[in-house]
């Protein structure tokens, strides 16, 4: 019986039945030959090209069943790593996976005989972990690429960065609501005065809440210390009234400052103009900045931006120098940028701030850098 044209029926047939995956019985692992049904098996096991295969198989069987199983755990690892990367998935669901390709390996030919044996030799050797479950074993792919490593070990590097800058901002934050609550307190904390009268015949009034009460007209009343009455009762308040012949309004006179108090404010005063004057906060108008945070995506990361705004010491409104975009950030979240040398330059912190200079030189080694300042008057 002749063989049928190439674009005749059963020839488009037989294309067809071979394309798809066949049963793994009639499949010769030496041959690399599916066959589609007994019959045909059978004759290729009779053909002399299997026959020959047999024998260079029979001078040395451990070198081709070693050959088959590398062959097969490699290709199997490939579509691991490719197709589920790292995670956790059935072994079931890759093998099925990787026998849906036609040339694939075949397991019988290898070194293991079900998958079960295969998945334990995996954990075994370190490729995979692996853990028995009710609903049968689970691998997931250990990836030793020394690029993923270094890539992992960079993102955990950056990571604890930016935990170490919040950190860093949360105590920040802590140490400016503290300072503020001992300010709070200092100012707050009673001074107690002695009662003195000058007179037997002047009159003290009183002035709680919404009522009043003077005992009687008089030219003059003693000074009665405010904190004294503070301190016996807080619900009320009380103000002290005197009259001056040289002064008609009833204003109560401030507290006059002792010897002491004044020493120590103009020692203060001294400290302040001696030291020179450093804030933990640098933002100025009008100047270049770059953004140093990733939250914002790569669009902005290392780009460079003009403040337009300052709000609160800490935080800016720039504008993208790019794109033109408008962005509100934090200062942790920007940083300066350093011209070429010869170009103007504005000190943003310490005794000379606010101050314009020409940058001469950078030292990079000790981070510094050399200016010439412009007239201080």
């Amino acid at each position: 019986m002749g063989k049928a044209d190439f674009l005749s029926p059963k020839a488009i047939s037989n294309r067809i039945k071979a394309k798809g995956l066949q049963k793994l019985r009639w499949y010769c692992q030496m041959c690399q030959k599916q066959c589609r049904d007994e019959n045909g098996f059978k004759c290729h096991c009779m053909s002399e090209s299997h026959q020959r295969q047999l024998l260079l198989a029979s001078e040395n069987p451990t070198k081709f069943m070693d050959y088959f199983s590398d062959e097969f755990r490699s290709d199997f690892l490939e579509l691991l790593r490719r197709r589920f990367g790292t995670k956790r998935v059935h072994n079931n669901i890759v093998y099925n996976e990787y026998i849906s390709h036609r040339e694939h390996i075949h397991m019988n030919s290898t070194q293991w005989e079900t998958l079960t044996d295969f998945t334990k030799w995996l954990g075994r050797e370190g490729f995979c972990k692996v853990d028995e479950t009710p609903k049968g074993w689970y691998i997931q792919y250990i990836d030793r690429d020394p690029e993923t490593i270094r890539r992992q070990e960079e993102q955990a590097r950056k990571k604890k960065q930016e935990l170490d800058d919040e950190e860093r901002s949360a105590r920040m934050i802590e140490e400016q609501v503290r300072k503020g609550r001992e300010g709070k307190d200092t100012d707050e904390a009673p001074v107690y005065t002695e009662l003195k009268r000058e007179s037997e015949e002047e009159k003290v009034a009183f002035n709680l809440g919404a009522c009043s009460s003077v005992a009687g007209p008089s030219k003059s009343s003693s000074v009665l210390g405010a904190s004294a009455l503070k301190a016996a009762s807080s619900s009320s308040s009380t103000s002290v009234k005197r009259k001056d012949s040289s002064s008609d309004s009833r204003g109560g006179e401030k507290k006059k400052k002792s010897a002491l108090e004044e020493i120590i404010e103009m020692e203060k005063k001294k400290q302040q103009q001696q030291q020179p004057v450093k804030t933990d906060y640098w933002l100025q108008p009008n100047i270049i900045v770059k953004v140093i945070t990733k939250r914002l995506g790569e669009k902005y990361h290392k780009k460079k931006a003009v403040i337009m705004e300052v709000r609160d010491k800490y935080t800016a409104v720039v504008k993208m120098i790019d794109s033109g975009d408008k962005l509100k950030l934090d200062q942790n979240h920007l940083e300066t940028v350093i011209p070429a040398p010869g170009k103007r330059v504005l000190i943003l912190n310490g005794p000379y701030r606010d101050v314009e200079a020409l940058l001469d030189g950078i030292d990079e080694k000790n981070f510094s850098a050399a200016l010439t300042l412009d007239s201080l008057d």
